[in-house]
C-alpha cells in the first residue's frame, strides 16, 4: 500500500522540497569551515551513529564517537578505533548512566584542542525502538524506552551544553517522524520521541540568546538501514509483551492477535529504506550550515505527505484518511 502512494506523491514532494530550500538560498545559508571543529556523537556502535562518525571524520571534523559497547569490545567501536587517527576518538558512554556520561564529558574536555573554545556540535543519536499496543506494554517497558530515548538525550545534553554554549555551537537531536504523529502499536516509541521534540523546542528557545542552534532530525522508516529492530528482536519483544500481559487481556485478544501484530511489524521493517544517506546529509547540514533548519524530514514521499496531512489537517479528517 505504501509504495503505491509513494509513486503518486514523489513528484509533488520534489517540488515542495525545492520550494523549502528556496526560502533560504544556499549562498545565504553558506557552510562553516570544519577543520577546527569537534563533534560528539552518541550511539556510534552501528546505524546512523557509526555512519555519521565515519562521514564527519572524512569531511575533516574531529569526532568523539560514543559507543555503548566499547568496554565490551563491540564491533562498531573496534572498527572505528582501527582508523587510528587523532581526529577520531572512541569513548564509552551508556547514556542511561549519570556516571558514564560525566566520565565522557571529562574525556571530551581533556581531549579538546582548546577547551575554552568549547565543543562545536553534539548529535544525540543513541536510541532504541520497540512496538506493542497499550494493553500489551508494561510500565517497565514504557520506562525502559523513555529512559534511553528521552531521559538519555536530556542527560547527555545537560552534561555537554556548557561546552556547546561556549562554542556557540550546535545541538542536533535525532528523533523520528513518530515524534510528530501517533500510530497504533507504537505508543512507547511515540511518547519518547514526542518528548524529545518538546525538549528540543524548549532548548532552542532558551539557547537562542547564546547563539546555539538546535535542530531536530525526523527520519522516516529506516529500520533496515540502521538495524534498530531486527526480526529476532521483534520476536523477543513479542514474547515479552505476551508474557507480561494480564491474563484478562490475553483472553480478550487471544494469542493470534499478538502474532498478527508481530508479522505486521516484520513487514514494516522489510518495507523500510536501506539508504541512510538522506539522514546523514541532513545531520551534516545541521552541523555545517550557517542557517540550519529547525526540523529536517529525511523520509520517503508517502511518509512525508502523511506526516504533514496528520499534522495540519483537522484531526477527524486525518483519522479518516489514515486509520491504522
Amino acid at each position: 500500500m505504501y509504495r503505491g502512494h509513494e509513486n503518486a506523491c514523489h513528484s509533488w514532494l520534489s517540488v515542495l522540497q525545492q520550494l523549502k530550500h528556496h526560502y533560504i538560498p544556499m549562498w545565504v545559508r553558506k557552510l562553516y569551515m570544519v577543520e577546527d571543529k569537534a563533534i560528539l556523537i552518541t550511539g556510534c556502535d552501528k546505524g546512523f551513529g557509526f555512519a555519521l562518525a565515519e562521514h564527519l571524520h572524512a569531511k575533516g571534523f574531529s569526532v568523539f564517537a560514543a559507543c555503548l559497547l566499547k568496554d565490551k569490545n563491540g564491533e562498531g567501536a573496534r572498527m572505528l578505533e582501527k582508523k587510528k587517527c587523532e581526529r577520531l576518538k572512541v569513548l564509552q558512554m551508556n547514556i542511561c548512566s549519570d556516571e558514564e556520561v560525566l566520565q565522557a564529558e571529562e574525556f571530551v574536555r581533556r581531549h579538546l584542542r582548546d577547551p575554552e573554545k568549547g565543543l562545536w556540535g553534539m548529535v544525540n543519536n543513541a536510541g532504541i525502538s520497540t512496538f506493542g499496543e497499550v494493553e500489551f506494554t508494561s510500565m517497565a517497558h514504557y520506562k525502559e524506552v523513555a529512559d534511553v530515548n528521552l531521559w538519555g538525550t536530556i542527560r547527555v545534553t545537560k552534561a555537554f551544553l556548557p561546552l556547546i554554549r561556549r562554542a556557540k555551537g550546535r545541538v542536533v537531536n535525532v528523533t523520528s517522524m513518530f515524534g510528530r504523529i501517533g500510530i497504533s502499536g507504537q505508543s512507547a516509541y511515540c511518547i519518547s520521541n514526542y518528548g524529545m521534540e518538546a525538549f528540543s523546542d524548549c532548548l532552542r528557545y532558551e539557547q537562542q540568546r547564546w547563539g546555539v542552534s538546535v535542530s531536530i532530525i525526523e527520519p522516516g522508516n529506516c529500520i533496515a538501514a540502521t538495524d534498530i529492530l531486527t526480526r529476532d528482536r521483534i520476536e523477543n519483544i513479542a514474547h515479552r509483551l505476551w508474557n507480561e500481559t494480564d491474563e484478562v487481556v490475553q483472553e480478550d485478544y487471544g494469542k493470534g492477535y499478538i502474532d498478527r501484530q508481530t508479522m505486521a511489524m516484520k513487514s514494516f521493517c522489510t518495507s523500510s529504506s536501506k539508504d541512510m544517506s538522506s539522514v546523514i546529509n541532513a545531520i551534516t547540514d545541521a552541523l555545517t550550515s550557517k542557517y540550519p533548519y529547525t526540523r529536517y524530514e529525511p523520509m520517503d514521499a508517502y511518509w512525508w505527505i502523511r506526516l504533514h496531512m496528520m499534522t495540519y489537517l483537522p484531526t477527524p479528517v486525518a483519522d479518516w484518511l489514515y486509520r491504522n
